[in-house]
């Protein structure tokens, strides 16, 4: 099932809590809850992404909120690992395109690490394999969460966004539970959920709102 915008939030995909006690989503009652969705392997991830989580972590977690990270992969998954993720949260070394980004910007210490380090519980997003035939509720449920709209196309159009997605599902090595549930396009993302454990919020990218968006759920 797709979580809806409104409804109650299911719980995170969690293979492993690498850094932080376990927790979840309903262990966090009465908490905003943010959720900020990276890869490791993802400049845009910790150029915009985690730096905007940890100031948010900062300035309101004696507030009520509570930041969890979640490490997901949807690509590059020889990368994207459970393994580099341990190793970027016990040493801050980084890998790929990270390294090779932010090193360009000067943004590392040593060549190689982090020059921040994130300070509230990481989980690894759980990975599953994908195996046996696409079937046509897969196919659905991908359109559905990135094509707005989709009944609106004609007939020919809407026979080339399936035969897309088909291609996609075809080259997927494996789904991410979270990142397949909150139907999130891509990272860094966030996932805002309110202090009744409803999902009131999902960004992609840059999220300019974020902090206002937090400032009102306090309030509620």
């Amino acid at each position: 099932m797709i979580a809806k915008v409104g409804a109650k939030a299911p719980n995170l995909g969690i293979s492993k809590w690498v850094q932080g006690l376990p927790t979840n989503i309903d262990k966090e009652k009465d908490n905003v809850v943010l959720v900020e969705v990276f890869q490791v392997n993802c400049p845009g991830c910790f150029l915009y992404g985690m730096p905007q989580a940890i100031d948010m972590y900062n300035k309101y977690r004696k507030d009520g909120v509570t930041v969890l990270g979640v490490a997901t992969a949807f690509e590059d998954f020889d990368k994207n690992t459970l393994e580099n993720l341990e190793l970027l949260l016990t040493t801050g070394e980084t890998i790929g395109e990270t390294k090779k980004a932010l090193g360009q910007y000067g943004q590392l210490d040593d060549g190689k690490k982090l020059s921040y380090k994130i300070p509230f519980p990481v989980g690894m997003d759980l990975l599953k394999k994908d195996v046996g035939p696409i079937s046509q509720e897969k196919i659905n449920e991908v359109i559905e969460a990135n094509v707005p709209g989709f009944d609106s196309y004609s007939a020919n159009q809407k026979t080339e966004i399936i035969e897309r997605v088909k291609q996609h599902l075809k080259g997927k090595e494996y789904s991410a539970q979270t990142f397949e549930e909150f139907a999130l396009r891509g990272t860094p993302s966030t996932i805002l959920i309110d202090k009744k454990g409803i999902l009131r919020d999902v960004g992609f990218g840059q999220n300019d709102l974020l902090e206002e968006n937090i400032k009102k759920l306090l309030e509620e």
